[in-house]
């Protein structure tokens, strides 16, 4: 049914939000424990551990490629079963980093710490507890002695840059 007192009848609409709808907008990123409880949900929702590493090789096809100017010797990530490079950036008062690997189960590991760190204030990673996260997600007893030690270095290396940054504050 058509309204009559509806006719001529005109509403603002706003295009560009102001800058203080965007600050509450940003203020919406997940948390780093909201970002575990996510990875602990749909781990939990996998069956066995054939599939729970099928869905981290899975993260690791998600990761944008590394440009090839971050592949260097200074990025590699010491003690890992395959080669790992890590990169990272500061913008602002977060810690943005890229990684890749030459290894589908390795790149999986590094994406999923990504997704858990990148992004994130020094502060936050610092006091994230990394073993214990990744031993909710029962990824070390998943993965051989190497690469689960790969991955504790891996957690360093993220660890050590947050250091860094708050070293030169």
């Amino acid at each position: 049914m058509h309204d009559p007192n509806c006719l001529g009848t005109t509403r603002e609409v706003v295009v560009n939000a102001p800058s203080a709808y965007l600050a509450t907008m940003t203020d919406l990123t997940p948390t780093i424990d909201d970002t575990l409880a996510e990875l602990v949900e749909s781990f939990d929702l996998l069956g066995d551990w054939e599939e729970r590493i099928g869905y981290v090789i899975d993260l690791g096809k998600d990761l944008d490629p590394l440009p090839e100017a971050d592949r260097i010797e200074a990025n590699k990530v010491p003690g890992c079963a395959a080669q790992v490079w890590l990169s990272q950036r500061q913008e602002g008062e977060r810690l943005v980093f890229s990684a890749d690997s030459d290894s589908a189960l390795s790149k999986g590991n590094i994406a999923l710490l990504l997704q858990l760190y990148s992004g994130r204030t020094p502060g936050e990673i610092l006091t994230f507890d990394a073993r214990a996260a990744l031993d909710r997600l029962g990824l070390p007893q998943a993965l051989t002695r190497q690469r689960a030690n790969g991955l504790n270095n891996m957690v360093g290396r993220i660890r050590a840059a947050a250091l860094a940054a708050t070293a030169s504050d």
